[in-house]
């Protein structure tokens, strides 16, 4: 598998594909900046009468659901329909699935869109999406299986394929599932960095495909990345930094000799 992702990292940053976001305005600087640094092109709009024309020429769509507002939920209907008709992958990040009756709502009415073909959360929003005990604070997951159990329950549910984050992040589309080992407590310091795998996903699914493998090379190298950066930070705003400096200096090299990956 490390070879695998190795080959796709340099797919995506062969072909720039071209990321819409209607994404979390706390971090949408964040997200561009690691997209941008993973070798795609991101692209940040959710004015309503822009989001048809963007996603046609879109390789990927990312909606993150943050910092959710009537009109951005509308934006993100728009995006899924245009989607749909022209069969542009979705990647949905449910920011918050569990903490209000709302964003749960959300959530599930965007998973609807047969275009959202990849859906990648925390362990508490991946848990309450798949109608297993869990626990969010804001955006923040308290409690959720960490054993990959949601995100497998969850991708056989619905047959998308789910990423499921923590210490050890886990993705499945319920036949196969990865599990990742690779990160940096530091990344848990820092506000966007769940958003900024996110973004990573939509520019690995929008060069590679919708699939099993893009999602896990994606999150493995941010994971690897946020090791690398996390070696020597005093701090979260060093290691910030040295984060996007990690992943746009990503090599082979660091992903055949640090990733840990396994097949559950």
């Amino acid at each position: 598998m490390q070879e695998i992702i190795a080959e796709m990292m340099g797919v995506v940053r062969s072909r720039t594909p071209l990321v819409h976001h209607i994404t979390n305005y706390v971090t949408v600087n964040d997200c561009a900046n690691a997209c941008i640094c993973a070798g795609g092109s991101p692209v940040m709009t959710d004015e309503a009468q822009d989001v048809p024309d963007i996603v046609r020429i879109s390789s990927a769509v990312v909606l993150n659901i943050g910092t959710l507002n009537q009109r951005t939920v509308e934006s993100m209907r728009i995006a899924g329909n245009e989607a749909d008709r022209i069969g542009v992958p979705v990647v949905l990040d449910p920011v918050g699935a569990g903490a209000t009756a709302y964003r749960t709502a959300v959530a599930r009415e965007l998973m609807g869109y047969d275009a959202v073909r990849i859906v990648k959360g925390n362990s508490g929003e991946i848990s309450v999406l798949a109608g297993m005990e869990g626990e969010v604070r804001g955006v923040d997951s308290v409690s959720g299986a960490g054993d990959g159990h949601a995100a497998i329950s969850l991708a056989r549910s619905t047959g998308r394929v789910v990423a499921a984050t923590g210490e050890t992040d886990y993705v499945s589309d319920g036949e196969v599932t990865y599990a990742i080992g690779n990160g940096c407590g530091l990344m848990e310091r820092v506000s966007g960095t769940g958003c900024m795998v996110s973004s990573l996903v939509g520019a690995y699914a929008g060069a590679c495909g919708a699939s099993l493998e893009a999602v896990a090379a994606a999150l493995t190298v941010f994971s690897v990345a946020g090791e690398i950066a996390g070696e020597g930070s005093p701090g979260p705003g060093t290691f910030k930094a040295r984060l996007l400096d990690a992943v746009h200096n990503l090599k082979s090299e660091d992903i055949l000799e640090r990733a840990e990956i396994r097949r559950l």
